[in-house]
């Protein structure tokens, strides 16, 4: 996220443009393979395991209060006996702001890691599509891009809707909110390709999701430079 130091050669600099101007094109080729795999692999889905259970309606928001104390403990304890009740399991994030992100790599890379190349493709479909996500932000939208950008500034529902459009997929969240179980998260525009899977303790922490046997067998995939 912080920009780069200022050079005192012009021949310096332009050997930096070259190099980064290389770097990134290695790594568009490297996110490129990333997904193809991601989309031909195993078929990770729980869509026929919670095919009974009924979706609400989703609108994009910000986030909300963050819960108190006990209000917190029973959202948990909630949680956690869902996951029990259809046999699902978390991979754990880290909590260091970032496990939206993170948790969203977990599903499309099998590497938490890369959650700074999610952040920044989900700030990129967020720009270049203003229209379509600024009505459901109650602040000035430059200023909401600006915070939204830094690692470690929580992820939100409407990075949710930006993440399903950017990467076509369809993500499904099992909650902890008392009255809605699963929410589904749909591609604008696209028919999704694959679904992204995760637990929502909600206004708190997100986990990527697994059915039990699947996270038992789950392997984390190397991780290549990107960044």
């Amino acid at each position: 996220m912080s920009g780069e130091q200022d050079h005192v050669s012009k021949s310096s600099s332009s050997s930096i443009s070259s190099s980064t101007q290389e770097s990134e094109e290695e790594v568009s080729v490297t996110i490129g393979s990333l997904l193809a795999q991601a989309k031909n692999g195993s078929g990770h889905s729980l869509g026929k395991r919670l095919s009974h259970l009924g979706s609400i309606p989703y609108t994009p928001r910000v986030n909300g209060k963050i819960p108190n104390v006990d209000n917190a403990t029973l959202d948990h304890e909630r949680l956690l006996e869902r996951l029990g009740t259809y046999g699902l399991a978390e991979f754990q994030i880290e909590g260091d702001g970032n496990c939206q992100f993170r948790a969203l790599a977990d599903q499309i890379f099998r590497n938490p890691d890369y959650h700074k190349h999610v952040r920044k493709a989900v700030m990129k479909q967020l720009k270049e599509f203003r229209k379509q996500y600024e009505s459901y932000v109650p602040m000035e939208y430059k200023v909401y891009l600006k915070r939204m950008k830094r690692s470690g500034e929580w992820g939100d529902h409407l990075t949710l809707q930006a993440a399903a459009d950017r990467f076509g997929a369809k993500i499904c969240l099992l909650t902890s909110f008392r009255d809605t179980c699963l929410i589904e998260i749909v591609p604008r525009d696209l028919t999704p390709t694959k679904e992204l899977w995760l637990s929502f303790w909600c206004e708190v922490h997100y986990n990527s999701l697994y059915g039990i046997d699947d996270l038992l067998t789950r392997k984390t995939k190397k991780k290549h430079w990107l960044f």
